[in-house]
């Protein structure tokens, strides 16, 4: 109906169809198409018609007054919504898994904030897995793609993973030479709801799936690392948490030739998964953004 009465409002202005539909850019009887569907809808007659002018008819003047009106309000809030989108505000809520939030998520949030002051963020460090409707949770982050459909991703980074110890613990019970002696270790794992746990690993043409067991679990990965660091046993933990800890030489590096895995499709990413259409709203829209180009800097 809005485009129907913005026509209505150009025939008016231009004072002919054609003058109308070069100003829309609409053929002439394109233009009179629009005005005969509006007045089908309104079942008046607002022009009348002869081969040499065009007329408002009673009705016709009446609804110039309301149109004219309507398309200034709707313009109005169109370069309103456009100012809106121009500047992100308003609150955001994120739920992060703990690892993942503490270690790259915490530490950007400062100079976020600095960007954005009229941005507020309400964040949930928790490894159990949010209902983002039911807890309107706008952005989570999340390893591996999601299942539900409704929900967009952006992938932000891979998810490899490195299997490493410290050097006491090394020194103390030895240090793999093949994936089958892992399974005579104490491994740290994280929890499966009891089921049981496999480390895959990968070598070329060669592929060995390995049960592991041991005496510590955890759905977050921050207590297991915590354990490695103290020599309880092997680690198998995302590069992005250990790499820091190898550099420092707290942990070594078990089977470097070897990709393990805790999973059998090693090829898991971590996604910003968030709610909403094709236009997210602004403060959502820049930090995914934001979020994307500091994760790809580290």
């Amino acid at each position: 109906m809005l485009d129907l009465v913005r026509v209505f409002t150009q025939v008016v202005e231009s004072g002919s169809f054609s003058k109308a539909g070069h100003a829309l850019h609409m053929a002439p009887s394109s233009v009179a198409r629009n005005i005969d569907n509006l007045e089908k809808q309104l079942r008046v007659t607002l022009f009348k018609r002869s081969t040499r002018q065009l007329l408002l008819t009673e009705e016709g003047q009446y609804f110039l007054v309301g149109a004219s009106k309507l398309m200034e309000d709707a313009d109005q809030l169109i370069r309103s919504m456009d100012k809106t989108n121009d500047v992100p505000s308003g609150t955001l809520r994120i739920s992060v898994f703990e690892s993942f939030g503490n270690l790259c998520i915490n530490p950007i949030l400062p100079d976020f904030l600095k960007r954005y002051p009229n941005v507020t963020v309400d964040i949930e460090l928790d490894d159990r897995m949010v209902d983002m409707n039911a807890e309107n949770i706008d952005l989570g982050i999340r390893i591996g793609r999601p299942a539900d459909s409704s929900l967009n991703a952006r992938m932000l980074m891979p998810n490899h993973t490195i299997l490493c110890a410290s050097p006491s613990y090394l020194e103390r019970c030895g240090t793999p030479t093949t994936p089958e002696e892992v399974s005579q270790h104490n491994c740290l794992l994280l929890s499966r709801d009891r089921k049981r746990n496999y480390w895959h690993f990968s070598n070329k043409k060669q592929h060995k799936k390995v049960a592991v067991k041991g005496n510590l679990y955890s759905r977050g990965g921050s207590p297991l690392m915590s354990a490695a660091l103290g020599g309880t046993g092997l680690l198998l933990l995302s590069s992005w948490m250990v790499s820091d800890s190898i550099k420092d030489g707290e942990l070594q590096k078990v089977l470097p030739d070897w990709t393990a895995s805790p999973h059998e499709h090693a090829g898991i990413e971590i996604y910003a998964v968030y709610r909403g259409g094709k236009y997210p709203k602004p403060q959502l829209r820049a930090f995914i953004d934001y979020l994307v180009d500091h994760i790809a800097a580290q």
